[in-house]
């Protein structure tokens, strides 16, 4: 039988837009390098935040 992962150690991040951290998912298995946000909120946020500083 195979040992479960306690989330304790699982991969952390820090996200970019909230500053806070995150840990790896199950589903972000094979993009785990390329994930920046913890949330779907904070990846929109960040994306509006770059609109508004361009004077858009």
């Amino acid at each position: 039988m195979a040992r479960m992962t306690k989330h304790r150690d699982l991969p952390q991040k820090i996200c970019p837009c909230c500053h806070r951290p995150f840990r790896w998912r199950k589903k972000w298995a094979r993009i785990w390098e390329e994930v920046r946000y913890c949330s779907e909120k904070c990846r929109r946020s960040r994306a509006e935040g770059r609109r508004d500083a361009a004077g858009r």
